[in-house]
């Protein structure tokens, strides 16, 4: 197996790494929730495809599996651990082939109940796994109130600034951590935060990448929209809402806020700039941001790396005076499929047996080297008091965790959500990144999206 490094990839969002396949092995819940007994012990294999979820995943992984084959040695679990970045293409292909494996680490989606191959699980959930989940963390893994996935953990999109650049044009980070801030707040802070250093080059206050939907994901959610839709299936992106968020984004462009080639960044580059400090904030952040950062600091003081030292601190993500904050947040963790040549009932019971093992105490290791939420009392108890985050940006993540805004796709019927995938990829993106890139105006796009939106779902 080739080992898995993925300490500044996480950071720079690419996640490009690419991993092994591998590993047999797979282990009994090790949390207060069993699974139901196996009832044939007949030779089973169970595939698994998964990511490096956190730097040390794959140890436990193997880990979880061994101790699960101690009492199933009769079902063999082979897993693979795809790349960040190839691994959702090399599933949409086996998906669409009908050929999928038995589990996958991902958030539950429409789009896969939709194929007909995802398994509902609901029959094989029994009280002590539905006790075990924290209130509210159990429906993540629910598409219409039908649970198709266990999460292992919380995720929970921020942004993040650089202390020293911060504390240097006199933001209150720690009144943002507390209070968050609007549209204009930011505004006012970020043009501080812009200007010619010292060398000749450029310190922006934000940067993005291009490449991906979750900056102006944030923004909207930020300015009363869930989505595109809303739980109820009614199109959200045809009104002012969505035009002041476009409009806030052309004026970060316009005002060098953020670099004019914000469109074509790369989230590789986007690390880079704030690693270099040319930006002072940068969006998306996760918490974990701040033990990567913390490692990353070590090696510089060790000499493995070049570089100024970070203090990184966790931001809300801003929003419109007329809207109150709001944090993305949501479930990840394994989703269970069937194939188009069913298995049979047996395969299906011992897929789920695989997954709960997967899912348990010891799995919360995920959310604990994340420092991100724990969805199960078992996993809280498992690392009660082992969090690794500083204390400042943790306190700051519970804060955001109370605006928690959920995925509006848990609540649509499978045609809706489909539609929604579709609509973000072919009128949301392109005009996105043409706002970004100046070579549209918001209200252009604004335009675009009601009227698109009137054709895809006739509102």
């Amino acid at each position: 197996m080739k080992s898995v490094k993925i300490m500044s990839i996480m950071l720079a969002g690419a996640m490009a790494l690419t991993a092994c396949s591998g590993g047999s092995t797979p282990a009994p819940a090790d949390n207060k929730g069993a699974a139901p007994a196996a009832d044939d012990k007949k030779p089973d294999t169970v595939k698994v495809w998964t990511y490096p979820v956190h730097a040390t995943y794959e140890d436990d992984l193997k880990q979880l599996i061994a101790d699960f084959n101690k009492t199933n040695p009769h079902i063999k679990v082979e897993y693979e651990m795809l790349s960040w970045a190839e691994g959702p293409k090399k599933f949409d292909v086996a998906l669409n082939a009908g050929d999928p494996p038995d589990l996958y680490f991902h958030s539950v989606a429409g789009q896969y109940v939709n194929t007909g191959l995802a398994l509902q699980l609901d029959k094989y959930m029994t009280k002590e796994i539905k006790d075990d989940y924290l209130p509210g963390t159990l429906e993540l893994g629910q598409i219409q109130g039908k649970q198709y996935g266990l999460p292992i953990y919380q995720f929970q999109w921020a942004w993040g600034g650089n202390k020293r650049i911060l504390e240097e044009a006199g933001i209150d980070w720690k009144k943002i951590q507390e209070k968050g801030w609007t549209w204009e707040e930011f505004n006012d802070a970020a043009k501080k935060l812009t200007k010619k250093l010292p060398d000749g080059s450029q310190q922006y206050g934000l940067v993005t990448d291009g490449t991906s939907l979750d900056f102006i994901q944030m923004l909207s959610r930020n300015a009363g929209m869930p989505d595109v839709l809303d739980k109820d299936g009614k199109f959200q992106w045809n009104d002012g809402r969505i035009l002041d968020t476009l409009k806030f984004m052309e004026n970060m462009i316009k005002d060098g806020i953020m670099p004019k080639e914000s469109a074509a960044l790369q989230p590789a580059k986007r690390t880079e700039m704030f690693y270099d400090s040319k930006a002072a904030i940068i969006s998306k952040a996760i918490p974990y941001y701040d033990v990567i950062i913390q490692n990353r600091n070590k090696d510089i003081d060790a000499g493995k790396v070049k570089g100024e030292k970070i203090e990184f601190i966790l931001l809300p993500v801003p929003h419109h005076k007329d809207h109150p904050a709001k944090t993305t947040m949501g479930g990840e963790g394994y989703v269970a499929f069937k194939q188009k040549n069913d298995k049979g009932e047996q395969h299906a019971k011992n897929t789920f047996l695989v997954m709960e093992a997967l899912s348990g105490a010891k799995a919360g290791n995920s959310a604990n080297e994340l420092c991100l939420p724990f969805v199960r009392k078992s996993q809280a108890k498992e690392f009660e008091g082992k969090g690794k985050a500083s204390k400042t940006n943790l306190a700051a993540a519970e804060i955001m965790a109370k605006n928690m805004v959920a995925p509006v796709e848990l609540n649509l019927d499978v045609d809706k959500a489909a539609k929604m995938k579709q609509f973000n990829e072919q009128v949301v993106k392109p005009n996105f990144q043409a706002v970004l890139a100046g070579e549209k105006k918001a209200e252009q796009a604004a335009d675009d999206f009601k009227n698109k939106g009137k054709q895809m779902f006739g509102q």
